[in-house]
């Protein structure tokens, strides 16, 4: 058989023959089925085909699939642009529609970076971010990411590198304490005074850390104490919530789990496409969407695929059916039962640590026991996402756990038994192994 003509990044076990997908479920090309218990690569968040979506994006369709809002009268992106404020409890923003969230965070970079121009600061350009982190696979984005695996080649960063320390066990070694606390958000206001706080236009955050480290929560008061640091030397803070927007740690916002954190300038993406079309978006708050307008600097220039009426239409009937399941409601934090599920492996020999919130949860692994780990999983017809490298010497291993919002108790009891029973024989192969 010939070699596939396809580029694309691979995993250790091979690719799933699949006929289609439907809720939660993949259902193999021989008749079998398997929990989709990462939601693709974490975007998923309604599982596939949800009806809803499915009708509103054909009808669209029909209708116009592309229209430039400079040129076309954009009241459905308009319509979205106002959902989405909405949604996430953030009135009065401003919103960018765009299509990946790479191409948002590199414009929420651009926002940052105009602002602060017409705010005077001509010389604020930089924008500093953690040691572990992800924000996107451009030659810029990867540049600032603190992901160790994906680095580029020093000749190809740009220069740049990430600025400081996160407040996560063993990735912040100049910690005082047993635990980071919120006063270790010191690590980013040295890292403003390094470079000159005259020079520096915003700090770039994930509220809580993605698949690069696998679900890190900062410590309580944390983001209240790096948003006030920011704000008292004149920087802007900008949230990376591709990942965690709109549900995925059980509140509308993974910075909602903190109190006086918000940003200035928050990204969202796979919780606003859900896997079915390309989509993301920048939300600026009041005062900067002030600025903005108030400039005599144009606004950063929009892609071709950026603010289509399919896009919005798609991302419209995704809000429609988060807001119906509750996943909008910042009262109320969902996803206990499946963090139950993940605190449940704890004591398991293979099982380092576990970690995480609402729908979004990782677990590390002894070493070399991954690739197994995901063998066994699929035998317990359960699709989990591989993590590794993430400690500064490279090692580290895991799963991710993070099934769609709308999991059916009996699909997380499903995913709990079958994520119990996948790590017990692993590690009874291993102990076999041990005594051979």
């Amino acid at each position: 058989m010939s070699e596939s003509a396809l580029l694309s990044a691979r995993q250790s076990l091979p690719p799933i023959d699949y006929s289609h997908a439907e809720g939660a479920w993949i259902h193999t090309a021989d008749g079998d089925r398997l929990l989709d218990a990462a939601s693709g690569l974490v975007c998923v968040n309604i599982g596939h085909a949800h009806p809803h979506v499915v009708e509103r994006i054909a009808r669209q369709t029909r209708n116009a699939t592309f229209a430039s809002p400079g040129a076309l009268l954009p009241s459905v992106q308009e319509e979205l642009a106002t959902r989405l404020t909405q949604a996430v409890h953030r009135p009065g923003d401003g919103v960018s529609l765009s299509c990946s969230g790479t191409s948002a965070v590199e414009l929420a970079i651009s926002y940052a970076r105009l602002i602060q121009r017409s705010r005077g600061w001509n010389g604020r350009h930089h924008i500093l971010t953690a040691r572990l982190g992800y924000h996107g696979n451009s030659a810029l984005t990867l540049g600032l990411s603190g992901h160790r695996r994906r680095r580029p080649h020093p000749d190809d960063a740009l220069g740049l590198a990430p600025a400081f320390d996160p407040p996560y066990p063993g990735h912040h070694p100049g910690c005082p304490h047993d635990q980071c606390r919120a006063s270790c958000a010191d690590s980013v206001v040295e890292a403003i005074e390094e470079r000159g706080a005259e020079s520096v236009a915003a700090v770039l955050i994930e509220p809580v850390n993605g698949t690069t480290g696998g679900a890190y929560v900062p410590p309580p008061g944390y983001l209240a104490t790096l948003r006030r640091a920011c704000h008292e030397r004149g920087v802007l803070v900008i949230h990376d919530e591709v990942l965690t927007g709109l549900g995925r740690t059980g509140l509308p916002l993974g910075a909602d789990h903190s109190a006086d954190a918000t940003a200035d300038i928050v990204v969202i993406s796979k919780g606003l496409s859900a896997g079915y079309i390309p989509l993301s978006a920048v939300l600026v708050n009041p005062a900067g969407l002030a600025q903005l307008r108030s400039s005599t600097r144009p606004l950063p220039l929009m892609g071709t695929m950026s603010a289509t009426p399919l896009q919005a239409v798609a991302g419209l009937a995704v809000l429609d059916v988060l807001s119906e399941m509750g996943a909008l409601d910042p009262t109320r934090t969902r996803g206990g039962d499946v963090t139950a599920a993940v605190r449940s492996l704890e004591g398991l020999p293979l099982v380092k640590e576990t970690r995480g919130v609402g729908y979004f949860h990782a677990v590390e692994l002894e070493p070399g026991t991954q690739a197994a780990a995901l063998a066994a999983a699929r035998d317990e017809h359960l699709l989990l996402y591989p993590f590794n490298g993430f400690h500064p010497d490279g090692t580290g291993e895991g799963l991710i756990v993070a099934p769609p919002l709308n999991s059916t108790p009996s699909e997380v009891a499903f995913l709990a038994q079958g994520l119990r029973r996948s790590l017990e024989r692993v590690s009874a192969h291993s102990e076999d192994c041990s005594n051979c």
